[in-house]
């Protein structure tokens, strides 16, 4: 029988015991929950967008001195 992309979930399989995450209850210890993934994901899509703003008001600021 083919592998599928589901075969084997278990991910920590062929690793040594000493690089595997540690298993709290329910899950890995210390990974952020969903809700902290989302909220740092619009924290760096708004940091994009100032510094794209930033490189952007320099540039037309150093075009204007230049005229």
């Amino acid at each position: 029988m083919p592998e599928g992309l589901n075969s084997n979930l278990n991910l920590n399989e062929g690793s040594p015991p000493r690089v595997r995450p540690v298993m709290g209850e329910w899950g890995p210890v210390d990974v952020p929950n969903t809700r902290t993934k989302k909220r740092q994901r619009w924290y760096a899509i708004i940091a994009a967008v100032v510094a794209l703003a930033a490189v952007s008001a320099l540039g037309f600021y150093m075009w204007t001195i230049l005229h």
